[in-house]
């Protein structure tokens, strides 16, 4: 089996390294990249009322690492943010978070979702005002879930992502390496992730029946209402997070069933 692993280079390594013991060929092929947004007038105004929110959601180790630089340069200190609260998407993010001796709630889910059912969000009482360290594009369906129940937010677009220049040159490659019948499975990890990966595929001829492997319900979801407009062979398999453990476990029980 080919196993298409489409995070980030320095997220890929671990996984990949697990998939090539278990004897799968990999090829790392990231779909997104994220940069830095440079530091604006209205960033620094977000960063002025930081201290008036309950809860501060970051959503990847990036918006940890840009979200801390930016505060260091507006002499914040974590001291003045000890009454926040924080969430991290997932494990990844909460080791970032560690770094600074912050400790986080995780959702059992790696997903909005999951944030969203967090009790620190879905039971406390005077939920006012709640920040988001996250890219642009990202996270949209939280954020407005929050703002209907009455929240206010502070939307801190940290960094953009965009599909790296290398990945569009070596698709092409990839798929001419893609043995006839040979089972692909590839990783989807978010929406923009899919975005990314459909544009690929719709700038190349593909005939491939590929297995996606998406992280949560919502992401599944849009990749079956893909499969229904687009009436493409292809198979879907949920993932509840994106640790080893969880993708492996997946991998064996498609596995199972051919």
């Amino acid at each position: 089996m080919l196993f298409i692993n489409t995070r980030p280079e320095d997220r890929a390594v671990n996984l990949t390294q697990a998939l090539l013991e278990m004897g799968h060929q990999v090829i790392n092929l990231p779909l997104l990249e994220l940069v830095a947004e440079p530091f604006s007038v209205n960033l620094r105004e977000l960063y002025q009322q930081l201290e008036q929110v309950q809860v501060i959601v970051v959503v990847s180790p990036t918006a940890v690492d840009v979200g801390m630089q930016y505060l260091q340069q507006q002499k914040i200190s974590l001291d003045q943010l000890k009454h926040v609260q924080w969430i991290a998407v997932g494990q990844a993010t909460a080791q970032a978070l560690a770094k600074f001796n912050i400790d986080s709630h995780i959702p059992e889910v790696e997903t909005s979702e999951g944030m969203l059912d967090l009790p620190i969000l879905n039971q406390q009482v005077h939920l006012d005002k709640v920040a988001f360290w996250r890219g642009l594009g990202g996270r949209q369906f939280m954020m407005q879930q929050l703002q209907q129940q009455g929240v206010e937010i502070l939307n801190f677009v940290l960094y953009r992502r965009q599909c790296p220049i290398q990945s569009v040159t070596l698709f092409p490659k990839i798929l001419k390496k893609i043995m006839p019948s040979q089972p692909v499975m590839v990783l989807i990890s978010s929406e923009a992730s899919w975005n990314n990966w459909q544009q690929l595929c719709g700038q190349n001829n593909i005939d491939v029946k590929w297995i996606y492997l998406a992280l949560g319900e919502r992401l599944t979801q849009l990749l079956k209402n893909a499969r229904l407009q687009t009436h493409q062979e292809i198979n879907i398999i949920q993932l509840d997070n994106l640790s080893i453990s969880e993708i492996i476990q997946r991998i064996g029980a498609w596995q199972g069933r051919i």
